[in-house]
């Protein structure tokens, strides 16, 4: 085509050119609109939380079981006297002699805590004596409460950290008088990783419940949108195993008493919500 007969054709359909150019640039701008405003959006919701719209629930369980290494008893120590300083003279002698023999025995002196020491005053109520006429009527005397001393009591918490001995200390603490004895409790020195190691196998439950529910749904999931926790609390199991026999502990002349020291099972329950689509 020859320079004459391409500027006739030009000049006869430029105007369709220009309108299919122009058709281009339009269908052009829309699509970059189109992705400058997701663009847009997706950046406006980056970081933010959103309400999921669908979600699916699933619980977890997971359990440690451990043998207790601590054991903690509480005795007390009380005496009377006619008054408050003789009173606590016996006590302090008293409760110093068992704080020696429990050292011996191999109880540390940190672990040797006193809880409680009062001082309580005692009293009896007596009727004073009437003399009557003979024949006569006497009404009954009036009576009135007389002090008659004081009570001192001294109260002492032990944590014995190695229980094989719980039975021997035991049986001395009864060796030496003690007034009250109560306990033995059992637990666990470092029982918060137990718990974390309980709480972990209870999540990975849950994850996989999840996974398997959501291939059976034909879902998909996309985030965790909640997580609660329940439990984290010991329940305890009696072995048949007894302590505090055998070595010099069993020559004392008190019986040295089977203290099983059972094992402590830590459980953790959890839920897990998850968004699906």
């Amino acid at each position: 085509m020859d320079s004459n007969n391409f500027q006739g054709f030009w000049g006869e359909h430029k105007h369709y050119y220009g309108k299919a150019v122009l058709l281009v640039a339009t269908l052009l701008s829309l699509f970059l609109l189109a992705k400058t405003l997701a663009a847009f959006k997706e950046y406006s919701t980056a970081g933010r939380d959103y309400p999921a719209q669908n979600i699916i629930t699933v619980s977890g369980e997971g359990e440690v079981m451990a043998v207790p290494d601590v054991a903690e008893a509480t005795f007390d120590v009380r005496e009377e006297a006619k008054d408050v300083p003789d009173a606590q003279k016996k006590v302090t002698e008293k409760m110093n002699a068992i704080i020696d023999a429990l050292k011996a025995l191999g109880v540390a002196e940190k672990d040797i805590k006193t809880v409680n020491y009062n001082v309580y005053p005692k009293y009896e109520y007596r009727n004073e004596t009437v003399v009557c006429p003979a024949g006569s009527y006497c009404p009954p005397a009036p009576g009135k409460q007389i002090l008659t001393g004081y009570e001192v009591s001294h109260a002492a918490q032990i944590k014995i950290r190695k229980v094989s001995d719980a039975g021997a200390i035991l049986s001395k603490l009864g060796a030496l008088k003690v007034s009250n004895l109560s306990g033995i409790n059992f637990s666990i020195d470092d029982e918060e990783a137990l718990k974390a190691e309980a709480r972990r196998l209870a999540i990975a439950d849950a994850k996989e419940k999840a996974k398997v529910l959501a291939r059976d749904l034909g879902v998909r999931l996309v985030r965790i949108v909640s997580f609660g926790e329940a439990g984290d609390y010991p329940i305890y199991y009696a072995r048949a195993e007894a302590f505090g026999k055998g070595g010099d502990m069993s020559a004392m002349e008190t019986p040295t008493p089977e203290i099983p020291a059972g094992e402590n099972r830590i459980i953790s329950n959890i839920s897990i919500s998850y968004e699906i689509r």
